[in-house]
């Protein structure tokens, strides 16, 4: 079973650490390379020689944002799945995070089992079959 390459980006030192942990160990994926600003990622994303399948975004950084890695990364790895992790994990987040390409936005404070299910699908290789993550209206 091959192993998804996997840029994370993330902040805080402690949720960056539990993160690989539990990735790495649990989704059967591996870990590339990490940032805490948009500056460092950016620039790993930027370099030619850097293969990623998937990138784990957070969107409030030390500087910078999420969002601006998401757009670039999206730009510049257009087959690789991008997934927003945030604790802000609202309507208009989600919507935002899809409309600049996110493939899945999950909340880190109650879906992060979410998040390595849908990680191991993909190592896996079964299909990203959800219409997205706009919660579905209720009928009028």
């Amino acid at each position: 079973m091959p192993l998804l390459k996997t840029y994370l980006v993330e902040d805080s030192q402690v949720i960056r650490q539990s993160l690989i942990s539990a990735l790495e160990e649990l989704a059967q994926i591996t870990i590339v390379g990490t940032a805490e600003d948009e500056k460092t990622a950016s620039l790993w994303l930027a370099d030619p020689k850097r293969e990623v399948d998937l990138v784990i975004i957070d969107i409030f950084l030390k500087q910078g944002s999420g969002m601006g890695v998401l757009a670039e990364a999206r730009a510049l790895h257009p087959t690789a799945k991008m997934i927003v992790l945030t604790n802000y994990a609202t309507v208009d987040i989600r919507a935002k995070s899809l409309a600049l390409g996110a493939n899945r936005v999950f909340d880190k404070s109650n879906e992060i089992e979410d998040l390595l299910a849908y990680c191991e699908k993909l190592v896996n290789g079964e299909p990203d079959t959800a219409p997205g993550d706009l919660p579905t209206p209720l009928p009028a």
